[in-house]
């Protein structure tokens, strides 16, 4: 698969693994099979934000993870084929002692470990982001919204300096953005997670954009809140509520509420310590941006958030255009956007700003000696809604993870394209041994996945599913809209829909002319459980609290010569 080979574009990137509440027959046993590991088209779920990465170029990766799927997780990325396969150099992997499965991703900021991970701007991603957009137009319209080309600082040089010629920020800052996608269309369902947000128009630039460019769909996001929460708080207050401030600052404000946040951040550096100095931020989604977003146009909260002393130190002078002479080397302590504001040097005069706030004026009255300062902005790329829309998935319940999985089945796979790609997620072919299916069986190859040591017996069905590798599917089996897990076996005449089988879980079968049968629907199978013959379920999860011990299950090589003798390709 191709991958940019561009050289980094200074940023970093850091890949936060979660825990998978909302997937919780698959991920009871985060240390044995972490959510960043669960398949989403029978790859591992991590190696799609880690294709993103190195597609736009960026190769300086850290993937974060709790203590516990750290074993795991740097096991999958020595043998699992498909992450082995990603350019080099690996990601780095850090595990807190302190982060959990329940730490909030605000407070993943505060932690020492992640504080000495991050060096310079960075790129914020959650390991279930599907996303087929191209990072580096993204990033090409931050830079261009957010002080140029030059924006990013690329890192610090071991004494603390940016480098000559990498340039360096104008003051007042720079800001940040954020993606969001449309919930409804293909794919989706009544009920899923959505977010409210309001933006506002950016300044209309003097050479309007090219037709292409997703600069046409960037805003300046002034709102953000989960629509859930929204929703709470208008039933408390009977009402909507809307700051006047916020009507005085912006005239046009667009609401939506059918869109979601990818959890797709570009953050300069000065965020960290935003993030740093607020420890009531609990979350990126809610706290950072929602807090962010409203300092723009709330007066006095850019000032509470302790901003001022981040964007605009004591000893730097205000500046409406923000110039700077280039100097032999840039101090970053006093220019770049990783100041932390450690006060002013030593015998300087104090500023007026200082000599008002520690004098004994009145609060009041010192407020309107505090001279203003401007908030970066949080820019929000919104994705339009179209058919042909690059998709953008966070797989974060079981009905994404199937529903996403099977979009991905429906791309035409490199053989049959002549290895060029619809889509960077096509796979080199739909099914990967043709010759393991037999005459008398039908398969949908074109919108299906069948992984490597697939054994199929005669009369099966199998429509719109992923099977994982080594998988068993029994004569006389019918499949529609399923996902299975690696080692998954499913019996003769069991009958399968919108079900999502675990890892080495069995489906028992049967005579097909016996009045018992085996009929799921729309059911999910924790990894190892057994489904008894003649279980006719629907909406069902099949789980146990603990799996048996040394269940590693043999189902490595299905068939024999013999068998595969009488193979034949009727792939519908």
């Amino acid at each position: 698969m191709p991958h940019a080979t561009l050289p980094s574009p200074g940023f970093q990137a850091l890949i936060l693994c979660g825990p998978g509440a909302s997937l919780s027959t698959f991920t009871s046993s985060p240390k044995d099979i972490p959510k960043a590991l669960l398949p989403v088209a029978n790859r591992p779920m991590v190696w799609y934000p880690l294709e993103w990465c190195y597609r736009m170029g960026v190769t300086d990766i850290t993937i974060v993870t709790p203590p516990e799927s750290l074993e795991a997780i740097e096991a999958a990325l020595s043998r699992d084929p498909h992450l082995t396969s990603l350019p080099a150099p690996k990601p780095d992997i850090i595990a807190p002692a302190d982060l959990t499965h329940e730490t909030g991703t605000g407070h993943i900021f505060r932690l020492p470990e992640v504080q000495g991970a991050i060096k310079s701007d960075f790129i914020v991603l959650s390991c279930d982001i599907v996303c087929e957009l191209d990072g580096t137009a993204l990033a090409d319209a931050w830079m261009v919204e957010e002080a140029g080309f030059g924006a990013a600082t690329g890192g610090l040089t071991d004494t603390g300096k940016i480098p000559i010629g990498m340039g360096g920020e104008k003051l007042g800052r720079r800001g940040g953005l954020g993606v969001w996608y449309q919930t409804k269309g293909e794919g989706s369902k009544k009920g899923e997670e959505t977010d409210c947000i309001a933006t506002t128009p950016l300044p209309k630039p003097i050479v309007p954009p090219p037709t292409d460019s997703l600069r046409r769909n960037i805003s300046n996001l002034v709102y953000t809140v989960p629509t859930d929460t929204l929703n709470d708080i208008t039933e408390e207050n009977k009402t909507f509520p809307v700051r006047h401030s916020l009507i005085r600052k912006h005239g046009r404000i667009k609401i939506l509420t059918t869109h979601r946040d990818a959890h797709i951040y570009f953050f300069p550096y000065w965020v960290l310590e935003m993030i740093k100095q607020n420890e009531k931020f609990e979350s990126i989604a809610e706290d950072v941006l929602g807090w962010w977003a409203k300092s723009g146009w709330q007066t006095g909260l850019g000032d509470k958030l302790g901003l001022r002393s981040i964007l605009q130190p004591e000893d730097e002078p205000a500046s409406e255009h923000g110039s700077q002479v280039m100097e032999e080397e840039i101090d970053v302590a006093k220019f770049s956007s990783t100041y932390s504001g450690q006060g002013q040097p030593q015998g300087a005069a104090p500023t007026l700003a200082s000599r008002v706030r520690h004098s004994n004026i009145p609060e009041a009255v010192q407020s309107l000696s505090t001279p203003k300062f401007t908030v970066p902005p949080i820019l929000s790329y919104v994705q339009p809604s179209a058919s042909d829309a690059p998709l953008i998935r966070r797989v974060d319940t079981a009905h994404l993870l199937l529903t996403v999985s099977l979009r991905l089945a429906k791309l035409p796979s490199l053989e049959e394209t002549n290895n060029v790609p619809a889509s960077p997620f096509s796979h080199a072919s739909k099914v990967a041994h043709k010759n393991l299916i037999p005459r008398k069986c039908r398969v949908e190859a074109e919108n299906s996945l069948l992984a490597e040591n697939v054994l199929v017996a005669e009369k099966a069905n199998i429509k719109e599913s992923c099977i994982g590798a080594n998988c068993k599917i029994g004569e006389g089996a019918r499949l529609l809209r399923c996902l299975l897990m690696d080692g998954a076996e499913v019996g003769e005449n069991v009958q399968l829909t919108d079900c999502i089988l675990g890892r080495r879980c069995k489906i028992e079968g049967g005579d097909g002319k016996n009045e018992d049968k085996t009929v799921l629907k729309d059911c999910e199978v924790q990894d190892g459980q057994v489904v008894d013959w003649g279980t006719e379920s629907k909406g069902e999860k099949f789980m146990r609290f603990e799996l048996p011990e040394g269940d590693e299950g043999d189902y490595g090589d299905f068939g024999d010569d013999e068998a595969n003798e009488e193979d034949g390709i009727a792939i519908g």
